[in-house]
């Protein structure tokens, strides 16, 4: 399918349909389950039929092309990034992001609270959990979680409302999607960023919050060495 051909608007209206059948199956509200619209790397073409539709919560992954996109165009949007972040690009993420799913570190910790200090807002804030312990990817262990979470309130003063991850592609992700709610829940935490295109029912039932859909609502895009099929 040619990216003119691809209608994004009627793929969003079906993933929104298999959101609600899957929370209801949980027994959950539909309501509860947000879509996050994964725009990295797309086109225009097909990100303005989706934000014309309704949607109006979008992820993105870097903080440049975030800005270079959404600028002018954020109007009633939440932003999330929800890419690894640099703590250099702190000042613009504190900036120009709603919502940070990414953090993993106290040194980023640490600059987000400077720069939430100096700017006088906040980005609601996720820490991310490397569930499966990969070394290519971001996230704190999941034996550290804890303590890290912790440490994010009691030193850096940062509020963190959820926890997010990025099961490892050759394994089941349920059991990963299960071991965040583990963690969340004995850390206090109601919100979990959890599932992608390929796995996001599994992770309703699991009780994700949110849901990280790129393919699924924009079609297919070319992928950089490394990238996670969002």
């Amino acid at each position: 399918m040619t990216q003119a051909s691809f209608d994004s608007a009627a793929a969003r209206a079906a993933v929104l349909a298999r959101i609600a059948a899957a929370a209801r199956a949980a027994g959950r509200d539909p309501a509860d389950v947000a879509l996050v619209a994964v725009s990295k790397q797309q086109d225009w073409a097909r990100i303005a039929p989706v934000a014309a539709a309704g949607q109006a919560i979008f992820g993105e992954n870097r903080v440049q092309e975030a800005t270079e996109r959404w600028t002018g165009r954020r109007d009633g949007l939440e932003l999330r990034l929800i890419g690894p972040l640099q703590t250099n690009k702190a000042r613009e993420a504190v900036g120009f992001f709603d919502v940070v799913e990414t953090l993993d570190r106290e040194k980023l910790a640490k600059a987000l609270a400077d720069e939430i200090q100096r700017a006088g807002r906040a980005p609601r804030l996720y820490v991310q959990v490397n569930t499966g312990e990969e070394p290519q990817k971001a996230g704190v262990a999941p034996r550290e979680a804890d303590a890290f979470i912790a440490a994010a309130g009691r030193v850096y003063g940062l509020e963190v409302e959820g926890l997010m991850c990025i099961p490892p592609e050759a394994e089941p992700a349920g059991p990963h999607f299960a071991l965040l709610a583990q963690i969340a829940a004995r850390n206090g935490l109601s919100r979990l960023s959890m599932g992608m295109s390929d796995d996001f029912e599994t992770a309703i039932r699991f009780g994700a919050t949110s849901v990280r859909l790129g393919s699924a609502v924009f079609g297919p895009r070319a992928r950089a060495a490394g990238d996670a099929a969002l």
